[in-house]
């Protein structure tokens, strides 16, 4: 049994188009079943879902559980109809905004079925233009964090994320990482009841598949990028909505991450780091507003990053 939990919030159109590509591109020889947990969404999601797919299970949440509390909330509801005797039961998680490719859903499970110490497989993620989409991670150094997704990554040693971003790694090369991207991850029912789902607690959204996948990797389970499976991503359309929300959410996640796994002095250096970069770009951007340069822009990033700073990413 094949469960596809989808989370899924304001982008209506995108996950019509998920669902489309699942119910096209079916996996063969396994049952498949499509559960939408809808994060309290106001453009019409739910009401689409019923009319256009009445076979699609839908969960709606009274309020938005983030990424984390959404997964666990389709993980939850997909466990009591798990009842398949003598044949493994998957999850895939899967972001609204990907579609699914022919022959897709049975690479992934074909090598999970042949490999049953496989917890997690990736597939290859890639853009609408067909240019493959970097998925497959070692887990990130205090280093990384540093520089990664950051105004300093232009400056960052080379050598410190092609090891992150496992540049010695062939795209088309099926390889064990440390994590995926969690846009698109199958995971075995058996590493899930072990270790338990998302940390939503912590992680309301980002870095939740990387505590998972370190879990599950210190359970014992083999973390595995495969792609042969192919699965088309339009990156981050429902966390683009609100951006100064993300930049909190992604930076604060960070932060949490490693006090959770790395401790709290390292968490607090790059927390320092962090805020200090945030404090330095609200001052550039300030200055550029004083000389009247694309001022919308300026008073809409200043707002931002004085959120973040207010925050204090805790």
């Amino acid at each position: 049994m094949l469960n596809i939990i989808i989370v899924n919030w304001n982008v209506r159109g995108l996950l019509r188009a998920c669902v489309q590509s699942l119910l096209r591109h079916p996996p063969t020889r396994h049952p498949q079943r499509i559960i939408v947990v809808d994060n309290a969404s106001t453009d019409g999601s739910v009401a689409m879902l019923r009319d256009e797919f009445p076979a699609v299970h839908v969960v709606s949440s009274a309020t938005n559980q983030g990424y984390g509390g959404g997964g666990n909330l389709g993980l939850a509801y997909a466990g009591p109809l798990d009842a398949e005797p003598g044949r493994p039961t998957w999850f895939l998680m899967l972001n609204p905004d990907t579609e699914a490719t022919p022959g897709a859903l049975d690479a992934l499970l074909d090598y999970g079925d042949a490999h049953p110490d496989a917890g997690v497989i990736g597939p290859q993620l890639r853009y609408a233009d067909g240019s493959v989409q970097s998925s497959r991670r070692r887990f990130p150094t205090l280093g990384t964090a540093l520089f990664e997704s950051t105004w300093l990554q232009p400056l960052a040693p080379r050598r410190l994320l092609d090891d992150y971003y496992m540049r010695d790694r062939r795209d088309d090369e099926t390889c064990d990482v440390d994590w995926v991207v969690g846009a698109a991850m199958l995971v075995r029912r058996e590493a899930y009841l072990q270790v338990g789902g998302f940390d939503e607690a912590r992680f309301f959204m980002y870095s939740e598949e990387i505590d998972w996948c370190r879990r599950i990797k210190l359970a014992g389970w083999r973390v595995v990028y495969h792609p042969q499976a192919v699965i088309v991503h339009h990156e981050g359309k429902s966390s683009q909505q609100v951006s100064a929300r993300r930049m909190i959410y992604f930076n604060t996640s960070k932060v949490r991450y490693f006090a959770k796994h790395h401790g709290r002095l390292q968490a607090s250096l790059l927390r320092l780091a962090l805020l200090s970069l945030f404090a330095e770009q609200s001052l550039v951007e300030g200055a550029k507003w004083l000389v009247g340069h694309r001022r919308p822009l300026r008073a809409e990033r200043l707002a931002a990053y004085r959120a973040v700073l207010r925050s204090g990413l805790r």
